[in-house]
Order: C-alpha cells, then sequence, then structure tokens
C-alpha cells in the first residue's frame, strides 16, 4: 500500500513540474505569449473601464455626490492604474530574464483576478441578486489567454477558491455557489491543459531538434572512425578560410595529410576485417596524437587529415609526427603486432588567401614528395598565399 502511494505521489509531483530540460523554453515561451496577452488584456480594460468611468462621471445623475459612485470610480481607476503599470513595466522587462518577466505578468494577473473578485463581492454585497458574471469572466480569461507552469496553476485556483468561499459564497445561494465551484473546475482545467499542451508541444520539438542535430552529426562522420568525413571536412575548412578572405584577418592554418604506407598489403596479408581495424586504430591513433587539434578527419581509404585553424611551427609539426608513430607502433591484431606507418604531408599558412582545393593540393604534393623519399616520412613546407612564396621543403 505505501508502495502504491509513493508511486501516485511521485506521479502527481511529475504532472506538476515541467521538465528540468525543457524549463528554460517554457518559461521563454510563456513570458513571449503572455506579453501578448497581457496587451490583449490591457486595451479590453481600457476600453470598458474607461466606459464605465464616463458612465459613472456623465451618464449617472448623482455622479460622484454618492459613496456608491466614488467606489465604483475608485476601483475601474485602480485596474487602469494596474494595466498602465503594467505597460510602463514592459521597457524595462525587455531587459529582463523570461523567469523575472512571467513573475511580473503573473503578479498583474492576480492582482487583475483580485480586482474583479472584490468588484464582484461588492455587488453581491450591495445586491444578493447581481450574479457572479464578473469574476466568472476574470477565470475564464485567465484560464484562457495566461500561460502558467501546472504547479502555479494549482496555486492560484486553490487560493482563489478559498477566498470566494470566505468573501463571496455567504452572499449566494447554493445553486450558484455550486455553478462558481464548476467555474473554477473548468477554469483549473483550461490552464492544466493549456500547460501539458506546451510542455509536449516543447518536448517534442526538444526531441525533434536533438535528432535533426545527432543525423547532422552522422551525416558529417565517416561510420567506420567516427572521424570527420571527407566532405564534411572540405565544407569547414572552405568556411574559414572564406572567412580569411573576407576579414583579411587570420591566426593562419595548418594542415596535416597522412596516408599509411603499404595499407594494401596489410588486407591481402590478414584479410579485410583486419584492415578495417587497423583503420580505426590508426583514427584512435591520431586522436591521442592530434588530440588539440580542431579537425581531424578521414579524406579517402586509407588518408586522414588533421587541421590546426592557426599556424604552428614545423617543430610541433615534427613533434606531433613522432607521437602518431608511438601510437600506431601500438597497433596489434589478434595479439600480435602489425607494421603500420604512414607518410605525413604537412603544410603551414600564415595567410592562407586561397581555396579549400588549393590548399589541399599543396599538401598532396608535399605528402608526395615525403612518400618519394621513402616510407615513413614527414615533409614539412610553409607557405604565404598573400606573398605567393614558399620555403624550402624539409623530409626527415
Amino acid at each position: 500500500m505505501t508502495k502504491n502511494t509513493n508511486l501516485f505521489e511521485s506521479k502527481v509531483l511529475n504532472w506538476l513540474k515541467i521538465p528540468e530540460y525543457i524549463r528554460q523554453e517554457f518559461m521563454e515561451e510563456a513570458a513571449q505569449k503572455n506579453d501578448f496577452s497581457m496587451r490583449i488584456i490591457c486595451i479590453i480594460i481600457f476600453v470598458i473601464e474607461l466606459f464605465n468611468i464616463f458612465r459613472v462621471l456623465f451618464m449617472s445623475a448623482s455622479g460622484l455626490s454618492t459613496l456608491n459612485n466614488r467606489i465604483y470610480f475608485s476601483m475601474y481607476c485602480a485596474l487602469i492604474a494596474v494595466a498602465v503599470l503594467w505597460l510602463v513595466l514592459q521597457v524595462w522587462l525587455k531587459r529582463a530574464t523570461p523567469k523575472i518577466r512571467v513573475i511580473v505578468q503573473y503578479t498583474a494577473t492576480d492582482l487583475m483576478l483580485l480586482w474583479h473578485m472584490g468588484l464582484n463581492s461588492y455587488d453581491l454585497y450591495r445586491d444578493p441578486n447581481a450574479g457572479v458574471a464578473v469574476i466568472t469572466t476574470a477565470l475564464l480569461a485567465l484560464a484562457l489567454f495566461i500561460q502558467q507552469p501546472p504547479w502555479y496553476c494549482v496555486l492560484q485556483s486553490v487560493v482563489g477558491y478559498v477566498l470566494f468561499w470566505l468573501i463571496m459564497a455567504p452572499r449566494l445561494s447554493g445553486g450558484d455557489r455550486l455553478n462558481m465551484t464548476i467555474t473554477f473546475v473548468v477554469a483549473f482545467s483550461v490552464s492544466m491543459t493549456y500547460a501539458h499542451h506546451t510542455s509536449i508541444t516543447l518536448k517534442q520539438q526538444k526531441q525533434i531538434l536533438q535528432m535533426n542535430a545527432r543525423l547532422h552529426e552522422l551525416v558529417q562522420l565517416d561510420p567506420l572512425t567516427g572521424l570527420l568525413n571527407k566532405t564534411a571536412v572540405e565544407y569547414r575548412v572552405e568556411q574559414i578560410l572564406e572567412g580569411v578572405i573576407q576579414t583579411g584577418k587570420s591566426n593562419g592554418i595548418t594542415l596535416f595529410l597522412l596516408d599509411m604506407d603499404e595499407f594494401k598489403k596489410i588486407n591481402d596479408s590478414y584479410g579485410h576485417p583486419c584492415g578495417d581495424h587497423v583503420l580505426t586504430e590508426t583514427s584512435e591513433a591520431i586522436r591521442r596524437a592530434f588530440s588539440d587539434a580542431d579537425m581531424l578527419g578521414r579524406v579517402g581509404g586509407d588518408e586522414f587529415a588533421v587541421i590546426y585553424n592557426h599556424a604552428i611551427t614545423e617543430e610541433r609539426a615534427y613533434a606531433l609526427r613522432q607521437d602518431l608513430v608511438k601510437y600506431m607502433d601500438e597497433i596489434t591484431w589478434e595479439d600480435r603486432p602489425v607494421n603500420v606507418g604512414c607518410s605525413v604531408g604537412v603544410t603551414i599558412c600564415d595567410m592562407p588567401k586561397c581555396t579549400y582545393h588549393q590548399l589541399y593540393s599543396e599538401t598532396d604534393r608535399i605528402l608526395y614528395r615525403a612518400k618519394e623519399n621513402g616510407r615513413g616520412r614527414c615533409c614539412v613546407e610553409q607557405l604565404s598565399w598573400s606573398e605567393n612564396v614558399s620555403s624550402e621543403v624539409v623530409a626527415v
């Protein structure tokens, strides 16, 4: 019994709160929707209450000479003052956080609800047959126009209902009290439904965004190694280079091209499963050796690219290549070492005013110069497209 009770309480609590991962979005949407709704409500208030003021001042024979008319006049002015205050606060609220905005919105709507309850109570104390149209209209209007989190719907409904029984109910018949109770329940149900529907919509939007982000990520990744694929590398580097051309500012760029030596022999000797394993392990070695790189990608069957969004030194390039050699030496297949090596071409450019294809072509040329010098070589070249000069190629 206790377990069932705890389960019920847990479901109720979950039902009353907005999940943490969409809470900010809920607040932002509530603030935006409520801003619009409050403007509509304020316009209605101005139209109705200005007419009521005009009626008291000019359409009543006694004007403000009677206490009753002065009370009504004061109440009409009070509601207009609340609407004007809220509109004035909008200048400040534009720079406020969504949380502050909804707090002010809920405070204003609570004051308006209390005002309608006070006016309706005064009507009833003057005339028991006055009815409850004023408070009924206010309850349903707030439920329809104002978005609130579930817990606030409960709080507002409970407090409003208690005040109703303390102030208004003694002046009403049993039938009217029942009708007002039904009105509170309907208004509460509408508010909760509104909040629940918004919560579900935001959850679905969040899930769609997450799925789209995941799909976008998967489209950019090589399925075997998990590195960026050729298209993604090309697009991202092109974006960097276009930014350099447009702004004329750059910290340079460094492109490594790594081509595995005699990879076909590995496939022929051990089989394609071993070849896939070696590619996967090589990608891990690249991740470890170039852990601070801006991009890592597989741009061909056994060719990889490493990009730094700045110009590194030649010494740093050689040191990174040595780290890679160390990690690749650890690659094994079925507990046996596999003789895995790669040739490396590196382009270090201080002002890359070029396209990706130009940068790639230059680096590819440097890579094949390294391969011409023997297996496992590395060539580094410094280029400056702004001056259209290059340094002498260094091979090790």
